[in-house]
């Protein structure tokens, strides 16, 4: 790759700049193994969390169900408190590069886009790399998806309005488990919500090398969670496409799909680059790419003026997706 290529960046927006500086004050963004323990924690109690939920007029309850090879995992099931009838059903898988990240986190951030619908949030507890490698996570995440569907009267939703949602790992996975329920006949599913999805484990686009020590989730800390993730397989021909769903061959008959990023961050080019070949495949996608905003721009600055619009236009897509 020439060497202007690597240096030249787009730049972030003015507005993420104080919050950008102020993280690399804070010296080089570093992952050890040690340091996974404290950033797999919930950063809240359980409690301290339904209180948050239960103010927004939410309710959560936690069910365990098999997971890959039938070992137990838990789905948190999110609601609106006195919920009757049928609902959509969001199916969820939280971020943290395969490596770390929460099924509780952020679920209190779900209420701007997808709760003004009438839909039930599902968000599984798929095990983590390195301690459970691929092809863990995505079949934990599969398991789950199947459980949730067989199980749709129980639930109360309705599996006609099933659809998947990944925010950077967690699109990753949301892709690949899209992936297996085509391939396997699954679950069939209404739609695929990919925010800042991690894709391609071979980190060799533009936007990677752009973002290798800069920003947040650069290309150094991506790369420790694929070789967690995937081992000495990481960049071979021996990576599957539910792992690593950049390498899937073909795109046809996946469901309708929401696809954002930044133009600032690592994933940028791997995500556009998917995006593509879903329309080239005769998928129905929508492309969002915001200019100047971070990898995680709408958890890490939600009031932002690039956030509002990005919850804005994901929202706008679920209710059309949902035909409100």
């Amino acid at each position: 790759m020439p060497e202007t290529t690597a240096t030249a960046r787009p730049p972030f927006d003015p507005e993420y700049e104080p919050f950008l500086q102020a993280l690399h004050a804070r010296g080089p963004m570093v992952l050890t193994p040690e340091m996974l323990p404290a950033m797999r924690a919930l950063d809240t109690t359980e409690a301290d969390l339904d209180a948050v939920l239960h103010a927004k007029g939410l309710e959560r309850r936690s069910i365990t169900v098999p997971g890959h090879r039938g070992d137990p995992i838990r789905l948190a099931v999110v609601q609106h408190v006195g919920r009757t009838g049928t609902a959509a059903c969001a199916y969820s898988m939280h971020g943290g590069g395969m490596v770390f990240g929460h099924h509780l986190g952020n679920l209190d951030s779900f209420d701007e886009w997808l709760f003004p619908e009438d839909v039930v949030l599902v968000s599984v507890d798929y095990r983590l790399a390195p301690e459970h490698p691929d092809p863990y996570p995505v079949e934990d995440c599969y398991a789950g998806l199947v459980w949730v569907a067989e199980h749709a009267d129980e639930l109360g939703i309705d599996p006609e309005r099933l659809f998947l949602v990944g925010q950077s790992a967690g699109g990753g996975l949301a892709a690949g488990t899209a992936l297996l329920a085509r391939d396997r006949g699954g679950p069939a599913l209404c739609g695929l919500v990919l925010v800042s999805p991690m894709l391609d484990d071979r980190l060799d686009t533009v936007s990677a090398h752009q973002f290798d020590g800069v920003g947040v989730a650069d290309r150094a800390l991506c790369r420790f969670g694929w070789d967690a993730y995937l081992g000495d397989r990481r960049g071979t021909a021996a990576v599957s496409a539910a792992a690593a769903p950049a390498r899937a061959e073909d795109l046809t008959g996946l469901p309708r799909t929401y696809v954002d990023c930044g133009s600032a961050e690592v994933f940028r080019d791997e995500t556009v680059a998917f995006a593509s070949r879903l329309w080239a495949a005769g998928v129905p996608t929508e492309l969002h790419v915001w200019p100047g905003a971070f990898h995680g721009f709408t958890s890490m600055a939600p009031r932002s003026r690039l956030a509002r619009a990005a919850t804005g236009a994901l929202a706008a897509w679920t209710a059309d997706l949902l035909g409100r």
